[in-house]
């Protein structure tokens, strides 16, 4: 995925932000744009209700396949520059967003990276490229209130 990343953005990645579930994908992305850029920053996203990587207690949130309320197994801190948190509700928000003015169908965590990818673009240097993935289609949503036009 890193090869990827960085072949699609023209060779040029100075960001990278990821959802975190067993925290294997944010660590082989990172590790493989690594190799093309020493100087990678990497910021993980986790729920805000369930910041257990930032320390706070586990908690419920909607985002689904993350924020498993507990530190994974493969999480290695030292490889992250930052924790960033985004609400369900952001996340959710986000991926309607995508839908409708995007026409990317994806799900709550894919919203929640782009959330997060968004506030640390903000905060980097003008013409700095940042990474995230769009990790699940919004298919597995349409019976949740995610895509609901009374949530709209």
């Amino acid at each position: 995925m890193g090869k990827e990343l960085w072949e699609q953005s023209g060779h040029q990645v100075d960001a990278f932000v990821h959802a975190v579930s067993t925290a294997h994908s944010i660590h082989g992305t990172s590790e493989a744009l690594r190799r093309h850029n020493p100087n990678l920053r990497v910021f993980a996203m986790e729920p805000a209700e369930s910041a257990v990587l930032s320390g706070k207690p586990s908690g419920s949130h909607k985002i689904e396949g993350i924020g498993i309320g507990f530190v994974p197994p493969l999480w290695r801190r030292e490889e992250v520059d930052e924790i960033l948190t985004v609400s369900t509700e952001e996340a959710k928000a986000m991926a309607r967003r995508l839908a409708k003015e995007e026409a990317i169908f994806a799900g709550t965590s894919s919203g929640g990276n782009v959330v997060a990818a968004i506030r640390i673009a903000k905060r980097l240097a003008a013409g700095a490229t940042v990474a995230t993935i769009i990790v699940d289609s919004g298919l597995r949503y349409l019976s949740t209130d995610v895509f609901r036009p009374d949530k709209r």
